[in-house]
């Protein structure tokens, strides 16, 4: 299944790096930069996430929150969280079922059979829950293009 645009952006309850479970719907009072990456302390993940952390004023001064997800565990992803200051949800899709709703699961990463992760992509989703901005990328290795995913947050 492959979301785009216009579409109503699928619920979750996940639980974060605290064990508090965590749903989309306890954010939609403002624009969510839904961030799944491809996996807890790898490289681009971490330059990724210190970008939106280091972009965190500006984003919320957008009226935006971000949200991160990956299939990674809960303590692995609260590792990575507290090793780079994280200050946004990190939650953890361990049996990979949004990232499969979301239409974003990659299939046997590095080649290896069975371990599956999220492609690296980024929705915003809208106050009304409509998905508003989606990028998804096949290579693990690109990041998203962060002044495109700020100017959009700055038009809507």
């Amino acid at each position: 299944m492959s979301l785009n645009i216009g579409d109503i952006a699928p619920n979750f309850e996940l639980p974060d790096t605290a064990l508090k479970m965590r749903s989309l719907d306890e954010f939609k009072r403002k624009k969510i930069v839904l961030s799944f990456f491809v996996a807890a302390s790898s490289p681009v993940c971490e330059t990724e996430l210190c970008t939106f952390r280091d972009s965190w004023e500006e984003i919320s001064n957008l009226g935006a929150q971000v949200i991160a997800i990956s299939n990674d565990g809960p303590f692995a992803n609260k590792a990575f969280a507290e090793k780079n200051n994280y200050n946004f949800p990190v939650l953890a899709d361990y049996t990979s079922k949004t990232i499969k709703e979301y239409g974003v699961l990659m299939p046997d990463l590095l080649h290896i059979k069975d371990y599956n992760a999220a492609k690296r992509s980024v929705f915003v989703i809208m106050e009304d829950g409509k998905i508003g901005y989606k990028w998804v990328s096949d290579d693990p290795l690109k990041e998203p293009n962060y002044q495109e995913i700020k100017e959009f947050l700055s038009r809507k």
